[in-house]
């Protein structure tokens, strides 16, 4: 910088310089996230073929679709950080998305761990029940927020063209 800039140029000076710093973490974000994916789906294709060679895949099927569920998260944590990489600020919608994933991937294994739980006191069971009760408002909620998001952005792609 000069010292006969103006106030004006060496803000805007900084903000370039913040918003390379923010560039660089989100590209060091991204990077961390596609590694992470790669290698559990990597883990996951041995631990199924491990699975069907043994003949246990039935009883290890919960497992696998954890680790399904958690690399589609992990994906759609990949795909936020390239939105808020692209148009330099948050968008919702897709936090809205992990989030939704997020809560589907524990209601899923809550329940396949429901079959688990019979000779466990009946505290155990009523926590798994306001777990899921939670759960399934939180998911009504997240569902309630993407349609709004939604027809928010038809609304407002409807004014733009009128």
């Amino acid at each position: 910088m000069k010292p006969n800039e103006s106030p004006q140029q060496k803000r805007n000076w900084v903000a370039r310089a913040f918003t390379a710093v923010e560039d660089i973490v989100y590209l060091g974000l991204g990077v961390l996230l596609a590694g992470c994916s790669i290698a559990l789906l990597v883990s996951g294709v041995i631990s199924f073929g491990q699975n069907l060679m043994a003949g246990s895949l039935t009883t290890n099927i919960v497992p696998l679709l954890d680790r399904i569920l958690l690399i589609l998260l992990v994906v759609e944590l990949l795909y936020t950080v390239q939105v808020s990489f692209r148009e330099h600020g948050l968008i919702p919608e897709p936090f809205l998305l992990v989030g939704l994933i997020a809560a589907i991937r524990r209601v899923l294994v809550l329940t396949a761990e429901f079959a688990e739980i019979r000779d466990k006191p009946e505290t155990v069971f009523q926590h798994l029940i306001v777990e899921l009760a939670v759960l399934t408002f939180l998911i009504v909620a997240l569902v309630f927020s993407l349609v709004l998001l939604r027809k928010r952005g038809v609304a407002a792609v409807a004014e733009r063209t009128t």
